[in-house]
């Protein structure tokens, strides 16, 4: 029973950890001698590190953010295999993928500061909802296409999440569970977002390079 129970632990702690480590912080500074916390909206994730930086080193570091929320999950997955019953397991699952958000988000080793987790939390779905993160990822997509705002793809995904999981998974209760609460945390990361989009004052993606990080805004 001890050992089951460290295990649990283990998991987690594992997933919160490797969910922390700052990817954009990481590739702005070793790459482009940029602190992306110092330019664009200051946020550690890939959208910051696209209007700043530019795409290759924003297309890098969601990779690297989804990688890391795929391998926190695949971890627990191997720490705890199937044999203790599948609703078990499930939770297993949904614990270490929220914890890589969780780390994601208020990083340690950055002063608990972080991104909002949207490519950390697909990590983890595309190890346990695959079909449910194709779907997401093609609205994703068309909303990016017809609006140019990441934050809107963002929220508009978040938003279908429970309502796509009831769909497809309605019989494991676990992950019905887990995408209400995963909805919740990403709109809630997005509220300041939202007010801007209602204003009409949000950022939109340009295709336009970038000439240099100092020259973005702050806004």
């Amino acid at each position: 029973m001890i050992g089951l129970v460290l295990r649990f632990w283990a998991a987690y702690v594992l997933a919160y950890l490797l969910g922390a480590i700052p990817f954009a912080l990481i590739v702005g500074k070793v790459f482009y001698k940029t602190d992306l916390r110092e330019h664009g909206s200051g946020n550690l994730g890939g959208t910051n590190v696209y209007r700043v930086l530019g795409w290759k080193a924003g297309l890098a570091v969601v990779v690297l953010d989804i990688a890391k929320g795929a391998a926190a999950v695949a971890i627990a997955m191997l720490l705890h295999p199937t044999h203790m019953g599948a609703m078990v397991h499930d939770w297993v699952l949904i614990g270490a993928m929220i914890a890589a958000v969780l780390g994601h988000s208020y990083s340690p080793y950055i002063k608990f500061r972080g991104g909002k987790g949207v490519a950390a939390a697909a990590g983890g779905l595309l190890v346990i909802e695959p079909l449910a993160l194709l779907i997401l990822l093609l609205v994703f997509a068309g909303v990016i296409a017809a609006s140019r705002m990441v934050s809107l793809a963002s929220i508009v995904v978040a938003a279908a999440y429970p309502a796509l999981t009831i769909a497809l998974y309605g019989d494991r209760t676990a992950l019905v569970a887990m995408s209400f609460f995963a909805a919740a945390i990403v709109l809630w990361r997005h509220r300041g977002n939202m007010v801007r989009i209602w204003r009409r004052e949000e950022a939109k993606i340009s295709y336009r390079r970038r000439e240099t990080p100092a020259t973005e805004d702050r806004g």
